[in-house]
């Protein structure tokens, strides 16, 4: 997220207090508010970002390499100049027998745009690649400087270790803020979209958050709602968030790797053979993978991974590790009455009007608390 989002979220958290389902506008777009209180939102909880789990704890952010970033970096590059080189002259060719050129003047403008095509095809493969290099080398560099937010379900606590602090600061889970924002912005291109999920609280009067970029507002609360089931004990296994696609066999590593490969070509040809997709379908399949350059982001995933492995994560401060050791089960920290009120009415109206926005939803599970008074309702997007 941009500062500007970060400002104006700290604007807002300095203002009245937030809860579930309260909007924020502004000029680039609106941020809606999940938590305080952590109230369940029953979207289907996916999150790729958890990098360790057990049952005292849950970390978030810091993960493992992936395929797709690997395949966005190399595939990407590549694939434009595979654009500029082959198609630009073929369309060319195209275009001239349209006009009324005949067969050999056609497959001269092709030859000749061909001719002049292939050099800016390659400058701009090498150009692309190294600044895919260069977002790569930053990634792969915080794999093993940042700390990620930890979230201990046995206190009900949540762990933050800001960019340059030393010692954790702790949260109450149920007071820690949660937002999605949803912005457009003007390009030369049009208007594009873009949506984010972020957490956080204030601490001395300054903003404590972890932020990021999604691909879609309902990603953005999956996201949550996956950290959300966890810390209420709702959510147990963390395979099917992290897995939706179901590449890891039994017996295979955590990570992904060559090994994820083989199970999606595997299951590729088995639903081919059940009918359950068309061989269209794993025509593009195998294009998508030729032009990512087959199993090499594969290989690199696996690479990056022990390479982590060998360097080691950052070590986490003597607070942080006694905060993270188990609790006797007599001393779990217990939700409050009203996050366990207010939960079972939301639940009950999302059975009730499952198709009603879940801003409304918490909106009018708060009308009916006794001592809140009625306000106009907000209507969101989400």
């Amino acid at each position: 997220m941009s500062p500007s989002k970060s400002i104006s979220i700290q604007q807002s958290l300095e203002g009245s207090p937030k809860k579930a389902g309260d909007i924020e506008f502004c000029l680039a777009g609106r941020q809606t508010y999940l938590a305080p209180l952590p109230l369940p939102t029953e979207t289907d909880p996916c999150c790729p970002y958890i990098s360790d789990y057990n049952d005292i704890y849950l970390d978030f952010g810091g993960g493992e390499p992936n395929v797709f970033s690997y395949q966005v970096n190399l595939g990407g590059p590549f694939s434009c100049a595979c654009l500029v080189a082959i198609v630009c002259p073929l369309l060319g060719g195209f275009i001239a027998l349209t006009l009324g050129y005949g067969a050999d003047e056609s497959l001269e403008a092709v030859s000749g745009i061909f001719l002049v095509a292939w050099g800016i095809a390659i400058k701009m493969w090498l150009a692309t690649s190294a600044v895919c290099f260069v977002i790569w080398l930053h990634h792969h560099k915080l794999f093993t400087k940042v700390i990620p937010t930890r979230f201990n379900r046995q206190r009900r606590e949540v762990c933050f270790i800001p960019e340059g602090a030393t010692e954790p600061l702790f949260v109450p889970w149920e007071s820690l803020s949660a937002w999605v924002v949803q912005g457009q912005s003007a390009t030369q291109y049009g208007v594009t979209r873009h949506y984010g999920m972020g957490m956080g609280f204030m601490h001395e009067g300054e903003l404590v958050s972890v932020e990021f970029q999604c691909g879609a507002l309902q990603l953005a609360i999956a996201n949550w709602e996956a950290v959300r089931g966890y810390m209420e004990y709702e959510l147990n296994d963390l395979h099917a968030i992290q897995d939706p696609l179901e590449l890891q066999a039994p017996g295979d590593p955590p990570h992904e790797g060559l090994h994820t490969f083989r199970n999606a070509r595997a299951s590729l040809h088995r639903r081919i053979r059940e009918k359950e997709v068309g061989w269209i379908y794993g025509f593009f399949w195998y294009v998508y993978h030729v032009m990512t350059l087959w199993t090499l982001p594969n290989h690199l995933v696996e690479w990056e991974i022990k390479r982590i492995a060998k360097v080691g994560r950052k070590a986490l401060p003597e607070a942080m590790r006694e905060w993270s050791e188990p609790l006797p089960p007599e001393q779990w920290a217990k939700p409050s009455a009203e996050l366990l009120r207010l939960s079972a009415k939301v639940k009950a109206l999302i059975k009730r009007s499952p198709r009603k926005l879940i801003t409304e939803v918490f909106a009018e599970a708060y009308r009916s608390e006794p001592t809140h008074k009625k306000a106009p309702v907000k209507r969101g997007l989400i």
